[in-house]
């Protein structure tokens, strides 16, 4: 095999044969293919696009990479989530245990925060003593003894996704379905789960900004899933509004516990709802106990409980508050019609919720509290934010995005929670 004919053919607009990929994921994973080679090849897919059988394949050499886990033998069906991110998207926190309490198993492989989207493993992170590196053993304790995991990846889980991933981040890629679909489905596949749903973000602060483009990666993702094997849906869901009315990673835990407790923001618990009677469904569980029977009753409480101290956390233990905070008021009186979810994430972001690069550190108790949501009545003068910081300097640069955030009596339309559904689970 030679890279620049894999190279010239894609530019060319030819569609890459199965040695081919299987040749050049391999190479490049070993250091055999240069990363300027890769770039080049990351650069004429995104131009150029790729088949369904090119992406299939793709997704199989990235996976075929590293390890795979195998759960198979569990007495619970196992059943993921994966969000493609957003605002205030703290779903995996009461998801994940509420699944557990009706019957499923969910190993759950998660991130850490970028940019203006938050990351599950730095919200967990904020309670104390919570420990996100699990070997495969530990990751099958837990799965057996509670029904629920949540953890990082390990380095073993699709090697040649870790050096993509990274590659694509700077060289102006990041865009392309095709690569997207392959990154995010390798490393679902490598986890051993039986099912899956996907929960794919759309609006200002998604990554997909509209619906036909979030729609082709659903269907494209929910494609490699089912060719492989794994029961695979997925549901399109509305990011232009932050979920929930906090934002930041010990707020985030907070307002999950709310959830967990049979209360919390109504959008934030109909969503979780929503997924986990897909998952269930997925899992083959559409007889198990309702959802949010298990949010009532206190057993999904109870399976969080379990799953927190599986992994060496305390949930007694007080969460993370910032040493600062001051509030930003209502300019005046009126109906919220907008609240953009792009501008109240950097907002966060900017405060120290996040990290602009992966080996910076994030405060965890930064963050924004929302006093109104869309749709709801404000008073001029009373709080709309309030922001949270361990440093007040950085309050000036967050309250000046926030100032453009909202309008109050002005014409917009949201989308609904939940827009439509990709794939069957039947």
């Amino acid at each position: 095999m030679d890279v620049i004919d894999i190279i010239t053919a894609k530019r060319d607009g030819g569609e890459l044969s199965p040695a081919q990929i299987d040749w050049v994921i391999g190479a490049y994973t070993k250091g055999d293919v240069a990363e300027e080679q890769m770039a080049a090849l990351a650069m004429a897919i995104l131009l150029r696009g790729m088949t369904r059988p090119e992406v299939a394949r793709w997704t199989e050499a990235m996976l075929s990479s590293g390890e795979r886990l195998d759960f198979t033998d569990l007495p619970r069906p196992t059943v993921d989530k994966h969000s493609t991110g957003g605002v205030g998207d703290k779903i995996t926190l009461p998801l994940t245990p509420l699944v557990a309490a009706c019957g499923g198993a969910v190993p759950q492989l998660s991130g850490r925060g970028l940019g203006h989207t938050g990351g599950t493993l730095d919200k967990l992170e904020s309670i104390p003593g919570w420990r996100a590196a699990l070997s495969p053993a530990e990751m099958r304790r837990c799965l057996e003894d509670v029904g629920a995991v949540v953890c990082a990846a390990g380095s073993g889980l699709a090697p040649a996704d870790r050096k993509l991933y990274a590659l694509r981040d700077v060289t102006g890629t990041v865009e392309s379905i095709p690569l997207i679909a392959g990154s995010i489905m390798s490393k679902k596949l490598a986890e051993g789960t039986g099912a899956l749903v996907l929960d794919v973000k759309v609006g200002s602060g998604a990554f997909m900004k509209d619906v036909d483009a979030a729609r082709e990666l659903a269907r494209t993702m929910v494609d490699i899933g089912n060719d492989n094997g794994v029961r695979t849906s997925a549901l399109l869901t509305a990011m232009d509004t932050p979920l929930g009315r906090q934002v930041g990673n010990a707020l985030e835990v907070a307002e999950a516990l709310e959830v967990l407790g049979g209360g919390g923001p109504s959008d934030v618990v109909e969503l979780t709802v929503a997924l986990a009677r897909e998952m269930l469904a997925a899992a083959g569980l559409d007889g198990a106990k309702d959802p949010a029977a298990a949010l009532s009753d206190g057993s999904a409480m109870d399976a969080w409980r379990s799953m927190i101290t599986a992994q060496d956390g305390d949930p007694d233990a007080p969460l993370p508050v910032a040493a600062e905070r001051t509030q930003i008021l209502a300019p005046s009186t009126g109906v919220l019609t907008r609240l953009d979810a792009h501008a109240v994430g950097v907002a966060a972001w900017r405060l120290g919720a996040g990290r602009a690069r992966k080996e910076d550190a994030v405060s965890f108790g930064a963050g924004i509290a929302l006093h109104a949501k869309p749709g709801e009545q404000v008073r001029a003068g009373a709080p709309l934010f309030t922001l949270h910081a361990d440093e007040p300097a950085r309050f000036e640069r967050a309250a000046e995005l926030l100032a453009t955030s909202f309008d109050i009596d002005g014409r917009h339309e949201p989308l609904p929670l939940v827009i439509e559904k990709v794939g069957a689970t039947a």
